[in-house]
């Protein structure tokens, strides 16, 4: 595919704790518009916790002539606070939400008046119509949390009959996995594009704490050979292109409707990625 052929990408960044961060994101951000992103994404801490850096952030895309989507997340959230961060992104200019759970910060418990991802996404309908387009998550290994696979599946198609537009999934390193969950999702009816997240590997010990929390596999053949390469980080950053890369194409081939990159605020590696892909 010749590099002038558009294929849609977007990237996800986290909100910066300090000035020295902020001013380094919007370098790797330059990087990455170069390569037409449809939308840039801000994740969102636990219980809210980084809702100004958020905001903030989502702002400053806007600013620089790219759509950005807000991570929403309302665990612990009432619906007059809800309502009232709405109407912010809406007078933002905001478009697109990226409607989460989320998690509690350590320490609480359950509190507020929306329990599932579900309950916000019918909400959020409920009150703005199609003011914003809705994406929502999805687990092709299983949310870490849900009593089995089937009732995974269920929860997520009750996002999507609550009124999401697409989804975004977990990252993954198995290509099975994420066809295989499509697949289900077409069996019960559901149209909506499911987006595969990409992560890439840049580091071997980072990673492997990342997945053992979040549910996400890494295959022990990559495991093995993270494991095998120890402090050499130069090879661990080739070896980790050649498997994204490939997983990347086979997505590709497979039909995926888009890539989006869960960058960790870094731009070289998710660059390198798309100059293999020619996007």
């Amino acid at each position: 595919m010749s590099p002038s052929t558009a294929f849609p990408v977007s990237f996800e960044f986290f909100p910066p704790k300090t000035p020295e961060g902020a001013d380094k994101l919007r370098g790797v951000r330059q990087q990455l518009y170069a390569r037409r992103p449809e939308f840039c994404s801000v994740t969102y801490g636990a219980g809210g916790s980084t809702q100004a850096g958020t905001f903030a952030a989502v702002q400053e895309i806007l600013a620089e002539g790219v759509s950005a989507a807000s991570h929403f997340s309302c665990i612990g959230a009432t619906r007059a606070s809800v309502r009232e961060q709405l109407a912010q992104l809406k007078a933002m200019g905001v478009k697109r939400l990226v409607a989460l759970r989320g998690d509690l910060p350590s320490g609480y418990g359950i509190g507020g008046e929306f329990h599932y991802a579900s309950d916000l996404v019918a909400f959020i309908r409920a009150e703005t119509g199609d003011d914003f387009h809705i994406e929502v998550a999805a687990y092709p290994e299983v949310h870490p949390q849900a009593r089995s696979a089937e009732a995974d599946l269920q929860a997520f198609a009750t996002k999507v009959r609550a009124g999401a537009d697409s989804a975004i999934t977990q990252y993954f390193f198995n290509a099975d996995a994420y066809f295989r969950f499509v697949h289900e999702v077409r069996r019960l009816g559901l149209d909506v594009p499911v987006v595969p997240g990409i992560m890439p590997i840049t580091g071997a010990s980072q990673l492997m704490r990342f997945s053992d929390a979040c549910g996400a596999e890494i295959p022990r053949w990559i495991r093995l050979r993270l494991q095998g390469f120890g402090d050499d980080t130069a090879s661990i950053r080739a070896f980790g292109l050649d498997v994204v890369t490939e997983l990347c194409e086979q997505l590709r081939r497979g039909g995926v409707p888009g890539l989006h990159f869960y960058t960790m605020n870094q731009s070289a590696a998710t660059l390198a990625i798309c100059e293999r892909l020619g996007i």
